[in-house]
């Protein structure tokens, strides 16, 4: 949008292309009146005080016996309902300070910037050089520009002419770009803002896409790339360094068969030895909670077979009784 330049005596010398994104937003009335509640309480100091029945001084004996007296029982002259008594639910310190996010810190300045701007009371100034910090000056500056009313003159950075000529003065008060918020733009009525300062918070407060939207937009845009690059040969597959921008993913690892050998397919989470003989399956294991004692050799043996002759008798499991006798050893 265009917006006319005023000097400063009051003359019309251009014209400035502001951004619709900081200077034409349309109007939140939720979201400016969240931003100044915060505002306001911020600003709260949080030292109010009262006195409770035990910081109240006195009362420290019963004022007559609980029984026989026909009034009603007391245990202390400073009781909430006696006169200079305790305070109940009174206030005590507290902090009123909250924090308010930044998307909608700056969602409500520029509401509130746009709104006066369509209310025709916002001034585009080209400089402050003539003020000198001489309050003559800046009572000049608001004749010229026919300023009767409270009025927030916004800078590029901090000055300290501007700010001592109109330190003296009313209804009036100066801030730099960086420090301006919603409560400060609704409590004054004319808003005269240099040019400097326009520009300055069209950099900063610009962004009509979030970050989210700029993120995905940027993803779509590469993969409308990537899909628009030739693809590589099939007899090519193997060769390395082929130029293409996209990530190739590794094939999943699959069991390869051997010729004339089959490999089983192990469970999940077991370990299979890996000393098998060739032509074999790969006996299944399984969990024991106890090594067994037995062990086993050339032949099969049994544990409840009979010992040949010069061997000794294998150890029985723990925990089991047996009634069987050891067999006579031939001679």
């Amino acid at each position: 949008m265009e917006h006319p330049v005023i000097n400063q005596r009051g003359d019309t010398i251009e014209t400035i292309e502001l951004n619709d994104d900081v200077f034409s937003v349309p109007i939140n009335n939720t979201l400016i009146h969240q931003a100044v509640v915060i505002y306001q309480g911020n600003k709260r100091q949080g030292t109010h005080d009262t006195k409770t029945r035990a910081q109240v001084s006195g009362g420290g004996r019963k004022p007559w016996i609980q029984k026989h007296t026909g009034r009603a029982r007391q245990g202390s002259i400073r009781s909430p309902q006696w006169r200079h008594g305790g305070i109940v639910f009174g206030p005590h310190p507290r902090d009123y300070r909250k924090a308010i996010p930044r998307k909608m810190r700056r969602k409500a300045l520029k509401c509130v910037l746009s709104e006066k701007i369509r209310q025709k009371n916002f001034i585009c100034l080209d400089s402050t050089n003539e003020l000198n910090g001489k309050t003559q000056s800046m009572t000049t500056l608001l004749n010229n520009l026919g300023i009767t009313n409270s009025t927030l003159i916004i800078t590029a950075n901090a000055q300290e002419n501007v700010f001592r000529a109109g330190h003296n003065i009313p209804r009036l008060w100066t801030t730099p770009v960086n420090l301006l918020n919603a409560n400060d733009v609704l409590n004054y009525q004319t808003i005269v803002m240099t040019v400097d300062a326009a520009k300055l918070a069209e950099e900063m407060w610009a962004d009509p896409v979030g970050h989210r939207q700029k993120r995905a937009s940027a993803n779509i845009t590469a993969t409308d790339d990537t899909q628009r690059l030739p693809e590589p040969d099939a007899t090519a597959e193997n060769t390395p360094n082929q130029g293409t921008p996209t990530r190739i993913r590794r094939p999943r690892q699959t069991a390869v068969a051997q010729s004339d050998e089959e490999t089983p397919t192990t469970p999940r989470r077991r370990r299979t030895s890996t000393n098998t003989p060739a032509g074999e399956d790969t006996p299944p294991t399984t969990r024991t909670r106890r090594p067994s004692t037995n062990t086993q050799s050339d032949e099969e043996t049994t544990p409840t077979s009979a010992t040949q002759s010069g061997e000794e008798t294998p150890p029985t499991p723990r925990r089991r009784r047996t009634s069987q006798t050891e067999p006579e050893v031939e001679q």
